[in-house]
């Protein structure tokens, strides 16, 4: 078997026995033909020397840390997966350093511009769009209500089926990495926008009949997250926040900040945006940290 059929083969496994997601397969598929095209002789057959001198050719192209740790994981993956099935009998990358790499602090808006956001969302809904496409205006207000109401990620949010909208339920299972189901909260806004939205496209022969919430004319049958992304930024700019600094992800990230700021746990947290491990969470503690320091310079009897 070659290094091509072996990289398959994992690639079936982490499908079939840990119910990878197709985005994560796709990244793991880049990251390990990116390799094997490096590593002379194969991927299969390389040792601890040959996958070094491949990391410190990526560091030497410019690769940040995170995407050099993300490569490496991708190997390390693949040769436990080898060595499980008996294909070799030993681990090159099991004395291969992970490189060091900071743990930025996720963008995120305040909760004045994320609330300048969704107003400017409601106007254009309303009849304010600026070039008149209700459907789209109506659209996006949804999208952007639904995503700040439930922190969903992106790929969950565009890909969402209309039943969401027609059981008009407080709460909805949502299937996210993993093939793993969790339940996320609806606001009252988030309901409104939604009914609005499916009044609109239940309008369309075009979409009526299709079974995702935001249906388009993609390969998929519904929104591209790119479409959204480009939606969304524009939004930003015409609410006055600089398109630079917003996507779905911060949007995202908006609702666990916020979320913390106002007296959550960050276990709720967790289990809200789908996080397998509590230490993925984690990267918000700095929002914890801010609140206790207020919290104790606000009750503390010894406080200035």
């Amino acid at each position: 078997m070659n290094s091509a059929a072996r990289i398959e083969a994992f690639l079936e496994m982490m499908s079939a026995e840990r119910g990878a997601a197709e985005n994560t397969l796709s990244s793991y598929r880049r990251d390990l033909e990116d390799a094997a095209q490096a590593i002379g002789g194969g991927l299969a057959g390389a040792g601890t020397a040959d996958i070094r001198a491949y990391l410190d050719d990526i560091a030497a192209r410019g690769f940040a840390p995170t995407s050099q740790a993300r490569k490496l994981s991708a190997i390390r993956q693949f040769f436990k997966f080898l060595y499980a099935e008996g294909l070799r009998g030993d681990d090159p990358t099991g004395t291969l350093d992970s490189p060091r790499k900071g743990r930025p602090l996720p963008k995120t808006m305040t909760e004045a511009e994320t609330g300048r956001l969704l107003d400017r969302a409601a106007e254009e809904a309303g009849g304010a769009a600026p070039d008149g496409d209700r459907l789209a205006a109506l659209r996006l207000h949804a999208l952007v209500e639904v995503l700040y109401a439930t922190g969903l990620r992106v790929s969950e949010l565009v890909g969402l089926p209309v039943t969401v909208a027609q059981r008009d339920d407080r709460f909805f299972m949502v299937r996210g990495k993993g093939d793993k189901e969790r339940m996320v909260p609806l606001s009252a806004k988030a309901r409104d926008a939604m009914r609005a939205w499916l009044a609109e496209r239940a309008a369309r022969p075009a979409h009526a009949e299709s079974p995702f919430l935001f249906p388009a004319s993609s390969d998929s049958g519904h929104l591209s997250r790119q479409v959204f992304a480009r939606d969304l930024k524009g939004l930003a700019a015409r609410a006055g926040i600089a398109s630079a600094k917003i996507s779905p992800h911060v949007l995202r990230h908006a609702f666990a900040s916020h979320l913390l700021q106002n007296g959550a746990d960050l276990r709720a947290v967790q289990q809200l945006l789908g996080h397998a491990d509590i230490s993925t969470t984690q990267i918000y503690t700095h929002v914890l940290e801010e609140r206790l320091v207020r919290l104790v310079n606000d009750h503390h009897p010894l406080a200035d």
